[in-house]
């Protein structure tokens, strides 16, 4: 990763990231890099001083500047990934200790509970997006759960 100085037309002074010098010459010639400040593509870079680390001998210690890591963003989708997958993983897990799993009959049982000619109980199953469709139009309430099917469901 290399880091620009960049100036706009317009006079504002930003600086941006790229992976390496070409990259940067195909993002400008392509009119991919804007200002931050007023949005225009008629940027260019400056003339900037080196960064340069000295040895901690010296008296001084400067931190190295470090590019975005992708991996810490990747992580982070990772991480947000793992809590998603979790509260999924939890909802079925309440939902098949407190519901009855009817499986492929689905559509059926919901609409006799609708219609009162069964006991009314919290079941769960499979219907098709047909099934679904009529038991919308039908009027009778339920909901999709985001649980993937079981290899042995």
């Amino acid at each position: 990763m290399i880091l620009y100085q960049l100036k706009c037309q317009r006079g504002h002074d930003f600086e941006a990231w790229f992976l390496n010098s070409p990259a940067y010459d195909s993002q400008q010639t392509s009119g991919d890099v804007s200002c931050p400040h007023c949005g225009t593509t008629d940027v260019n870079k400056v003339p900037m001083a080196p960064n340069i680390v000295r040895s901690r001998t010296s008296g001084r210690n400067v931190e190295p500047m470090e590019a975005p890591s992708r991996a810490s963003s990747e992580f982070r989708a990772q991480e947000v990934a793992e809590k998603i997958l979790g509260a999924v993983n939890s909802l079925r897990q309440e939902v098949e200790a407190n519901c009855d799993y009817v499986g492929d009959e689905f559509a059926e049982e919901a609409r006799r509970i609708h219609y009162g000619e069964t006991e009314d109980h919290d079941i769960f199953g499979e219907a098709t997006e047909e099934e679904a469709g009529e038991l919308d139009e039908e009027g009778v309430e339920f909901f999709r759960l985001p649980f993937p099917r079981r290899r042995n469901d």
